[in-house]
């Protein structure tokens, strides 16, 4: 059982896909609809929720995802642009088109948030720890705010800051270093929750007071909050 000992931690950082929303499972399914037919036109096996999308994809920026599983294949596309059409067979290309599902989905079924996480944050918040979200999505205030999460979050910083910042994906620690510097704390003052392997590896090497360590939302139901952020004085 994880705990959350908020006499040393005065901050606690969730990602958002997976922890504090339901839509990982979105993201996974959006790079299976895209890269199966790519795939098979290379005769090679169907993209794997499990062994392609967890080990090589989740957490990580959608581009870099999408290289690192390539990579794993022995598979080489160009990198084209930003102005690549949605499929086109290069990476900005197959990710805009994964882009494209997501979002489309996302429209049609919404974002529900997992109650877990949202009992987690209010625990926090009434023991007076501040909370912020962290994504590499470029869509995760959206999700955030289609959640209805946003009240509980103090600070979101998502992709799109991430992009403007030019701040290396995850497993570098950039991202979450950011956070913890927007909130005016050091490193091992922040508590990060995450699900995914690159995000964990990140927390590890930012030096980060506390890493919780969930592989599904379920496990934040087991996580105790012991005492009380102090008030300064």
């Amino acid at each position: 059982m994880s705990s959350i000992d908020l006499t040393a931690i005065g901050a606690v950082v969730f990602d958002i896909d997976g922890v504090a929303t339901d839509t990982a499972r979105v993201h996974a399914a959006a790079w299976k609809h895209v890269l199966d037919g790519f795939l098979r036109g290379r005769g090679e096996e169907p993209f794997d929720i499990r062994s392609d999308y967890l080990r090589h994809v989740d957490g990580r920026a959608r581009l870099d995802g999408l290289r690192t599983f390539l990579s794993s294949r022995g598979l080489e596309v160009p990198d084209g642009s930003a102005d690549d059409e949605p499929g086109q067979v290069t990476v900005h290309g197959l990710a805009g088109a994964k882009d494209a599902f997501f979002l489309e989905q996302v429209g049609k079924y919404g974002v529900a948030a997992f109650p877990p996480a949202v009992a987690l944050l209010h625990e926090l918040r009434r023991r007076g720890c501040r909370t912020a979200a962290a994504t590499a999505s470029r869509h995760g205030r959206a999700l955030v705010q289609g959640a209805a999460l946003a009240h509980l979050f103090d600070l979101i910083v998502d992709g799109h800051d991430a992009a403007l910042m030019n701040l290396p994906g995850k497993p570098d620690p950039a991202l979450y270093l950011e956070v913890a510097r927007r909130l005016d704390l050091p490193p091992e003052r922040t508590a990060i929750v995450e699900r995914a392997l690159a995000g964990i590896e990140a927390a590890h090497k930012g030096g980060f007071g506390a890493v919780i360590a969930v592989e599904d939302a379920s496990d934040l139901a087991e996580v105790t909050v012991l005492g009380r952020v102090p008030r300064p004085v």
